[in-house]
């Protein structure tokens, strides 16, 4: 498995149920996943890595303060979409958790969803103008 320069890492409560929604619901693949403590899912030139708030492993460490890393917040990964109102349709039929509905900025439209613990990604719908 080959590592990309820059990943992202996602804290989750739950590793494998994490894997079922970004595989199942976004488009992303399995590249590596060690039991319940960590996981590398690819999809196009990203990578997401996934880790509990507890467990063996770097990602789940305590910081010297003692602060335990945690789900949620509002920093977030971008999907990009080519047809967002078709695709909300979906994600809302299978049950995805939206923070709220659409919105038009000059770059696009995009809507925030949230994985099962709580983590957010936007969907982006850019403008024909922005050069898709």
């Amino acid at each position: 498995m080959k590592l990309n320069a820059l990943l992202v890492r996602y804290i989750v409560k739950d590793v494998d149920a994490a894997i079922t929604f970004y595989t199942k619901h976004l488009g992303f693949q399995v590249t590596a996943q060690s039991g319940p403590y960590f996981a590398i899912l690819s999809r196009d030139n990203m990578q997401l890595v996934l880790s509990p708030p507890k467990g063996p492993g770097g990602g789940s460490q305590p910081m010297a303060d003692g602060r335990r890393p945690e789900p949620g917040g509002w920093n977030r990964i971008i999907v990009q979409s080519s047809n967002l109102d078709r695709e909300v349709e979906v994600l809302k039929s299978a049950g995805v958790v939206f923070r709220n509905d659409i919105v038009a900025g000059p770059g696009g439209r995009q809507i925030l969803l949230e994985d099962p613990s709580g983590n957010l990604v936007e969907l982006f719908e850019p403008t024909s103008a922005s050069g898709k």
